[in-house]
């Protein structure tokens, strides 16, 4: 009998990988997600659903995204042939949006009335305020008040789209405690509200239901660059936080003969509360529904984190990423703030692309990379542009230490 395909193999039908993933909800949430599994499953699959979001892809998000060989940047490295995945492209400015219109989509099939979700960086919150815009739905987003202050742009966006921002004040007042405010507010009402989770993180089935969302920036890569090159890439690096953008890029390459670099940021060093590097520092643990690898404290709890881009600004990953690491599918690298910073000037000067910090981390370890490897080609996914990022880096970093 064949095997059957790694993507139709994982999660299992209780959503884990391996020992990672599945649903740890509250009794009265229980039957909530179920249905919500039960009707990706078949609204999902179904040949409309599936015909509607692929021209909402192609005439409104604008995909197919490129894949553009970044040639002063790898004479720049003097290495390895680094090329972009411009997710950068796509409507709104980053990835987030081709998981934010199918999660809207099946909201609105589900006859659900408002969308609700955190967001850390702003991207998840700007595409999911576009997506409730697209379909006439209402929509909430929970916003740390330290990532509102550093992601300002953003904040003005959600509101402009029509989205009610909600700061977060407690606790690290970052995208860890959003989380935990969005999910408190979604239990009020799961009748009518469909929380709209940001990343492949959370309960079954979201992490499937965004990787699989997010597969079509690893289908199109595929193929664009075989039509590029030839062959296809030696490498692929992707930043994670929870890990959607790489998820998105990884599907596809999962089982082909390339090796595979999930960057995680590593802040100000390598004590616990400088940085956010879960598969590199965390061990296995709960939390927000789900099992994964996660930072903690001595009793178990979340441990504080750090990044410099708040979209990486999380305490645990996707379980997914979790299991492929420790498959040693992926291999976990990390890259510090000033080295992101660096990176984000770097593409600025050399490519004339101005990209998220999120994004700065991938093509800092890439620029790493191409020395270590000066005759392979590596594949970057370049998963937000980096307008929500140009006042805190301006106020913060000046381009005068850097250009």
């Amino acid at each position: 009998m064949n095997k059957k395909p790694y993507l139709q193999t994982f999660p299992n039908s209780e959503g884990y990988f391996g020992k990672y993933g599945g649903a740890f909800l509250p009794p009265e949430l229980i039957e909530q997600f179920k249905d919500i599994n039960k009707a990706y499953l078949t609204i999902g699959n179904s040949h409309n659903f599936i015909m509607e979001l692929r021209d909402i892809r192609k005439h409104y998000q604008g995909r197919p995204t490129p894949v553009y060989y970044a040639k002063r940047l790898t004479e720049y490295v003097g290495g390895g042939r680094i090329y972009l995945k411009r997710e950068d492209l796509n409507h709104t400015g980053a990835h987030k949006l081709n998981h934010c219109m199918g999660e809207a989509l099946l909201a609105n099939y589900l006859g659900k009335k408002k969308l609700i979700a955190e967001t850390g960086a702003g991207q998840h919150g700007v595409a999911l305020a576009t997506a409730a815009a697209y379909f006439g739905l209402e929509c909430e987003i929970h916003m740390g008040e330290v990532d509102i202050e550093k992601e300002h742009p953003n904040v003005i966006r959600m509101k402009m789209l029509g989205a009610k921002v909600v700061p977060v004040s407690f606790g690290g007042r970052t995208l860890k405690e959003a989380v935990d405010s969005a999910f408190e507010a979604f239990m009020k009402d799961p009748e009518n509200l469909f929380y709209a989770i940001g990343s492949v993180v959370g309960p079954h089935p979201f992490p499937m239901m965004v990787r699989d969302f997010q597969s079509i920036v690893g289908i199109e890569a595929k193929e664009q660059f075989f039509e590029m090159t030839g062959n296809q890439p030696d490498n692929l690096v992707a930043c994670v936080g929870g890990g959607s953008n790489a998820m998105g890029l990884f599907s596809a390459f999962i089982e082909e003969p390339c090796e595979i670099y999930a960057v995680e940021p590593l802040g100000k060093g390598t004590k616990l509360g400088e940085h956010a590097a879960s598969l590199t520092y965390g061990k296995e643990g709960v939390l927000h529904g789900f099992n994964s690898i996660m930072l903690q404290n001595e009793d178990g709890s979340p441990a504080p984190v750090h990044s410099v881009a708040s979209g990486l600004d999380y305490p645990s990953v996707g379980p997914e990423q979790a299991y492929l690491n420790r498959e040693n599918r992926t291999h976990a690298v990390a890259i510090d703030d000033d080295e992101a910073i660096r990176a984000f000037y770097d593409l600025c000067k050399y490519e004339g692309i101005i990209p998220a910090l999120e994004s700065a981390h991938a093509v800092a370890y890439a620029m790493k990379l191409a020395k270590e490897k000066p005759y392979e080609s590596i594949l970057v996914n370049l998963s937000g542009r980096g307008d929500k990022d140009i006042d805190f880096v301006e106020k913060a970093y000046p381009p005068e230490n850097y250009l």
